[in-house]
């Protein structure tokens, strides 16, 4: 299937196609979030979420409060509530899954670079072209401080080049497996040799640089960090890995040669700006096909703060990054530098029994935040959490026949929907 515009006038604009697009592109969708978007439709919507708006002093102040917390103490779990707020309270949750999409590509863990303040300023360099130019994130990537503690950098000398940094710009960041050989990762090594950090800032080390003829992608010339970065976004596979990526986070877990190939397409013909590409996927025919409605497992992240945010909780910062990181999903120490590989992986006994942990810890405690939606009825909470047809019996049953106040029954029943398999997945 293609990129072909979906007609949301010829189709019709449902409830459940907006709470589609506002589940995909931000950390879910509280009832009002849904009836605006309802009403605005699919464009306008889309205008509004890929238009960051300005940060209100409010928000902007408090943000910068976590975050002097984080960079006075230098500690990591600061800096996640920091993020967490972000993702929960920000202006623009679009962007902040960008960032989440990206810390994923690039991955990179506070475990080695053992910095709050440098993991917090690649968390800004992803955030300032999160829905911009991919070519100017990979180009600050390659001379960011924690990437370069990451990938041992200051390792990579004229006379031993180390060759971690070329092997995973073109693995993990923009070609994929296959799509190189291992010349070419010994020959792009030598043209990053010198790129170190010095007193906490890129440095680049003339005398450790090796300036001679390199032969990459049966190109040569006298090539440096930024040639083989040329290179691999000139790459043909470049976009393909760039669309694998995004549909595999933002339509289906496993897309054809064809839907592929258009996004690629589309990337090339932006070259490379994502939120003219992001507004292509998400208006297309194929975002909005049966076969991308539900398919994708909720990540940890999305799960737990797609909840508040259904619910409009009001959440307590420290034990959601807790129990997200529990989950399997801890910000800024992703397990390796493939990052969170998601999908299936995201359930197992044991998580499923933690997600109905926290359910129940939700609906029947402040552990987690306060729920501040209205206790609407069954039915309503059903829609509003599944945007499906779903058998909800079990908790319309509970509610029915338990004991206790209506609140305490409608917690219940609320706590038995969140559990549903339908709700683990978007």
């Amino acid at each position: 299937m293609n990129l072909a515009p979906y007609d949301s006038h010829q189709q019709g604009w449902t409830r459940r196609d907006a709470a589609h697009l506002l589940w995909r592109t931000q950390c879910g969708a509280s009832e009002t979030e849904i009836t605006r978007a309802t009403g605005d439709g699919l464009e306008k919507t889309l205008d509004r979420l890929l238009t960051p708006p300005e940060e209100d002093a409010a928000f902007a102040e408090a943000a910068a409060l976590l975050r002097q917390t984080a960079s006075d103490s230098d500690n990591i779990e600061p800096l996640k509530t920091w993020w967490l707020y972000r993702m929960t309270a920000g202006p623009s949750p679009l962007k902040e899954k960008m960032c989440l999409f990206w810390h994923n590509l690039f991955a990179t863990s506070n475990v080695k670079v053992r910095s709050a303040r440098h993991m917090g300023a690649q968390n800004d360099l992803i955030r300032t072209h999160a829905l911009g130019d991919f070519k100017a994130l990979l180009a600050g990537m390659a001379r960011d401080v924690a990437m370069l503690i990451w990938l041992d950098g200051n390792a990579n000398r004229l006379r031993s080049p180390n060759e971690n940094f070329a092997r995973e710009v073109m693995e993990l960041f923009t070609l994929g497996v296959g799509n190189y050989t291992e010349a070419d990762i010994k020959e792009a090594a030598r043209a990053f040799t010198g790129w170190h950090v010095r007193n906490d800032q890129f440095w680049f080390n003339r005398l450790q640089h090796d300036a001679g003829t390199k032969g990459i992608f049966s190109e040569s010339g006298n090539f440096d960090g930024d040639d083989v970065l040329r290179l691999c976004l000139k790459h043909e596979a470049c976009p393909r890995f760039i669309a694998m990526r995004l549909l595999k986070e933002f339509v289906m877990p496993h897309p054809d040669e064809s839907a592929i190939a258009a996004l690629a397409r589309c990337i090339r013909a932006h070259d490379f700006q994502m939120a003219p590409v992001l507004r292509e996927l998400f208006g297309s025919q194929l975002f909005f096909s049966a076969s991308a409605r539900h398919s994708l497992i909720k990540s940890p992240v999305q799960f737990v703060l797609g909840t508040y945010r259904a619910l409009d909780v009001r959440p307590n910062l420290k034990t959601t990054a807790q129990i997200i990181a529990g989950l399997g999903q801890d910000l800024f120490q992703p397990p390796t530098v493939k990052g969170w590989e998601g999908g299936r992986l995201w359930i197992t006994s044991a998580t499923l029994l933690q997600r109905a942990n926290f359910a129940a810890s939700l609906t029947n405690s402040d552990t987690y935040g306060k729920i501040g939606a209205p206790l609407i009825s069954i039915e309503q909470q059903a829609e509003l959490l599944l945007a499906r047809d779903a058998d909800t019996s079990p908790a319309a049953t509970y509610f029915d026949k338990a004991s206790g106040s209506r609140d305490d029954r409608v917690r219940g029943a609320l706590h038995l929907i969140l559990t549903m398999p339908e709700f683990q997945t978007t």
